[in-house]
């Protein structure tokens, strides 16, 4: 038996598979301290948190969001506290380090180890900023409000046992020490629920519209509409898709807030900012945008997808990309550091740099034009999701060894640093 407290504001996050293997093993004990209230897991105890807010600060912008990471931290805390003094200690505390989360939990359970997730690691050249000039130009100071922004990364390393991110490139982005003790282990895939099927369709009930596999259909998915994602050039290569395939239509998955990056103008979102710049030129009939939709929708949506897109700044990678690769999608994707660590150009998929609203158009042309010699590509897709994401059969099981090995107090085998990506130019 174990017990164990996971900690994440977004109840389940990236720890949704291994939190329901681990209560699906009925010994255990599993808490979750989180900040939602809208989702449950049988068997998992939910404790909810609020950071304290203050009710007006003098502090320097800089300073903002360790200000707020403190208060979070703080909050967890008395979470930890409460536990610890109805008799709860834990075996093991599992928690999302980037807003302060984990930073005093070892205050409360010194004994027990804390793997904290390393998610993004700042820096003023060779990943988001400064990467669109348009959206994210570089400013005066970058440099010090990161390393400032940084500082909740390295006094979360510090009181951590061992680290773990979902990719390569992120844990290069990490100072080689920090590397060393932060593990490449990312959440998984359910390659056995995520999977093609031929017989999937999908109704759009204002248009009274059924799509089908037989259909043209394009498709875009991001949890929010921004440029993080590359939602403007795609917006800006759809008045010529259109052109060029008048059967096609476009199924736009996401919704107006903001994930990352800086936020439209006041009273704005980005939706209405492309579709004020490019509408007049859209056959708005064949753009469908369908908001943040149920995840049962959004598989159908990649299940009749004939071209997925998929393009983001030099950031985290999203987890839809890797669920459209395992639902076998033909995919056009930006050719960016994230992508490059899963797909290969006309292996898996057709790359295309991130600003080219021509190339763009051009993979488009070539999945729709000739759907059927690119099956290979899809299968290759499919095939590398399985090899490397699959839940029950990849990643669960490293899951599974690195806890037992925290829990047994033993440290993971160290991996070697990855040489630094942070160096790439952002000069188109």
């Amino acid at each position: 038996m174990m017990k164990i407290i996971f900690i994440h504001q977004n109840f389940p996050a990236q720890y949704l598979h291994i939190v329901r293997k681990l209560v699906g093993q009925r010994k255990n004990q599993v808490y979750f301290i989180t900040q939602t209230t809208h989702s449950e897991i049988p068997g998992v105890r939910k404790l909810l948190y609020r950071p304290e807010l203050p009710f007006a600060t003098s502090c320097h912008a800089y300073t903002a969001v360790f200000d707020n990471a403190v208060r979070t931290g703080v909050a967890v805390a008395d979470k930890c506290r409460a536990l610890r003094d109805g008799g709860f200690i834990p075996d093991l505390v599992i928690g999302h380090c980037g807003w302060g989360e984990t930073l005093f939990v070892k205050d409360i359970f010194p004994k027990t180890p804390l793997l904290s997730y390393f998610e993004f690691f700042y820096h003023a050249e060779g990943a988001d900023v400064g990467f669109d000039p348009e959206f994210a130009p570089p400013a005066e100071g970058d440099a010090g409000r990161l390393e400032v922004r940084n500082a909740v990364n390295r006094m979360s390393f510090a009181v951590s046992d061992w680290g773990h991110t979902a990719t390569s490139w992120q844990r290069s982005l990490f100072p080689g020490p920090m590397q060393a003790r932060i593990t490449t282990l990312h959440e998984g895939v359910d390659t056995d629920q995520v999977t093609p099927d031929s017989t999937a369709w999908i109704k759009l009930a204002r248009e009274n519209l059924v799509l089908t596999c037989d259909d043209e259909v394009i498709t875009y998915v991001s949890r929010n509409l921004e440029p993080y994602r590359g939602f403007h050039i795609f917006m800006r290569a759809l008045p010529e898709i259109l052109r060029r395939h008048p059967r096609a239509h476009v199924l736009i998955a996401g919704g107006d807030g903001l994930s990352y990056g800086d936020p439209p103008p006041l009273g704005k979102t980005f939706r209405e900012m492309l579709l004020a710049e490019v509408g007049a030129d859209l056959d708005v009939d064949r753009v469908h945008f369908l908001g943040q939709i149920p995840y049962h929708i959004y598989l159908n949506i990649l299940q009749i997808s004939s071209v997925h897109v998929y393009l983001t700044y030099p950031f985290v990678l999203s987890w839809s990309l890797i669920e459209a690769m395992s639902v076998g999608c033909a995919i056009v994707a930006s050719a960016t550091a994230p992508v490059l660590e899963v797909l290969n150009d006309r292996e898996n998929a057709l790359l295309v740099d991130f600003f080219s609203v021509d190339g763009i158009c051009d993979r488009v042309d070539e999945i729709l034009d000739d759907p059927e010699g690119l099956e290979g590509m899809r299968e290759a897709a499919r095939a590398k999701a399985i090899r490397d994401f699959d839940t029950k059969r990849v990643t669960l099981p490293r899951w599974t060894k690195v806890l037992r090995d925290l829990v047994h107090h033993r440290f993971p085998i160290e991996e070697p640093p990855v040489p630094g990506l942070c160096t790439l130019s952002n000069k188109r």
